[in-house]
């Protein structure tokens, strides 16, 4: 099913070029420095129980184009909020999955999951109703061996390191477990700080008063709220090895307020007061926050703004967050981030990486910012736009303004662990391309395409995220 030369130009000038870029990074380690995968994985190292369990129930990719088509979530075993009843018939959903396989042609989703099942399972045939239950019963067989175990595919994988994701209240018992158990593979976690700095995030209140508890600090007060997050940014980094800290802020807003506006803001949104204007102050004026903060522990922060998170208000209802109904939505930088660049734009000890879903900012304002604050850097091509015409079009919209090394090579912030060799090997592929057009056009020479390939691929994330 992989052409070796997929993703790489029809032109056979270029495609040569590619092929000789991307024999040099091909078989890089993989430096995976923002993600959601489960750390319970590796800390328990079990066996994944199915093939849906492993790919289908865990990835909003899949489940969304389905629940797009009206399959319902239940049907494809997506657990609900009030433990209603949903499918557990694990090989009742791969062939759901393989009923509306032709939903997927074009789409990144294919991709991976054809790359994971070649790759990883020796699947050659298509999935379709007529070998769903072949493929099935080979991943199945395959995920009852201990090669197939977490720490092993971690390993096969070629994956140097892996960053998790967790809320300042999660005790990071899993990460823990990794550390004390001896094995060699290096999952780290990242600081996501939302369900206490958000006062419209659900359980503000009681995150809050939680956040105190645990760190023993008076979080009814400003300055012992902001005591306890720096006690739990310095617990991340000595317990969990955390390098990042991670903002999902609905937009890209900051503020730098006085300190008794923000004791007054901080004290109307304990009380559940705050009008949506002044929750989106409070968190602008956190993110300012956290970029003093990161100044003073050297975690780097990364700000992924634009997502109108749960559209859907009854898949909400019923199922909970990040099931597939987040949308894109305009995305303004330039004024919205100038209280935070007036103060710290200029440290060259900060690292500030920007993401976005709007990718009409590129151009006009993030390849502008990032080339010239010395604290920012681009995130890469992110969530509806991790594809190769997303891809493709981050590149040949920023590198003229901002150049290769404002950005921070790739992060495939996914869920579904299988994807992550998959992901980077098709950002690999799409660099290449890119370099070997401009190399074609004798924009670039062919010796320093090279090292472009191996930092895009490699180099620039470890030393944006401190690896």
């Amino acid at each position: 099913m992989l052409h070796p030369d997929r993703l790489f130009s029809s032109d056979p000038t270029q495609r040569a070029i590619a092929r000789r870029l991307y024999a040099e990074v091909q078989n890089l380690p993989i430096v995976s420095p923002h993600g959601h995968t489960d750390p319970s994985w590796f800390a328990l190292n079990e066996a994944f129980p199915d093939p849906a369990a492993l790919f289908v129930k865990p990835d909003h990719y899949a489940f969304r184009m389905l629940y797009s088509q009206g399959v319902p979530l239940e049907s494809l075993g997506v657990p609900r909020r009030d433990g209603g009843a949903v499918e557990t018939d694990s090989r009742k959903i791969w062939r759901l999955l393989a009923d509306h396989w032709h939903l997927f042609p074009g789409t990144p989703t294919r991709m991976w999951l054809e790359h994971a099942f070649e790759t990883a399972f020796g699947v050659t045939e298509r999935l379709s109703p007529a070998t769903a239950d072949a493929i099935y019963d080979r991943i199945e067989s395959c995920l009852r061996t201990p090669e197939f175990r977490p720490r092993a595919l971690f390993e096969r994988f070629n994956i140097e390191v892996l960053a998790t994701t967790e809320s300042p209240l999660d005790p990071l018992e899993h990460h823990k477990a990794i550390r004390e158990s001896g094995w060699k593979g290096r999952v780290i976690t990242a600081f996501r700080p939302d369900p206490v700095v958000d006062p419209e995030f659900e359980g503000f209140q009681a995150n809050v008063a939680t956040l105190g508890e645990i760190t023993g600090e008076d979080t009814a007060t400003w300055k012992g709220y902001l005591a306890a997050l720096e006690n739990r940014r310095r617990y991340f980094k000595e317990v969990g090895g955390a390098t990042s800290t991670d903002h999902g802020h609905p937009t890209a807003v900051t503020a730098d307020l006085s300190t008794a506006e923000a004791e007054a803001l901080f004290a109307k949104a304990l009380r559940g007061t705050v009008t949506a204007a002044e929750a989106e102050l409070f968190r602008g004026h956190m993110l300012t926050e956290m970029a003093r903060m990161s100044l003073e522990d050297g975690l780097v922060m990364q700000i992924h703004p634009g997502s109108v998170r749960n559209h859907n208000p009854l898949v909400f209802d019923r199922f909970g967050r990040d099931k597939g109904c987040d949308i894109p939505s305009a995305t303004e930088y330039v004024r919205a981030l100038k209280p935070l660049l007036d103060r710290f734009g200029n440290e060259r000890d900060l690292t500030i990486i920007l993401f976005t879903l709007d990718e009409t900012s590129y151009s006009r304002e993030l390849a502008p910012l990032a080339g010239h604050y010395p604290a920012l850097r681009l995130g890469p091509a992110w969530w509806f736009h991790d594809s190769p015409e997303g891809m493709r079009r981050f590149r040949e919209m920023t590198t003229e303004t901002a150049g290769f090394y404002n950005t921070v090579g790739f992060n495939d912030d996914t869920r579904a662990f299988c994807s992550i060799p998959a992901r980077h090997d098709v950002a690999r592929r799409v660099d290449c391309a890119f370099l070997a057009r401009l190399v074609a056009e004798h924009r670039v020479d062919e010796d320093d395409a090279v090292e472009l390939a191996t930092d895009l691929a490699y180099r620039l994330a470890k030393n944006a995220y401190k690896l």
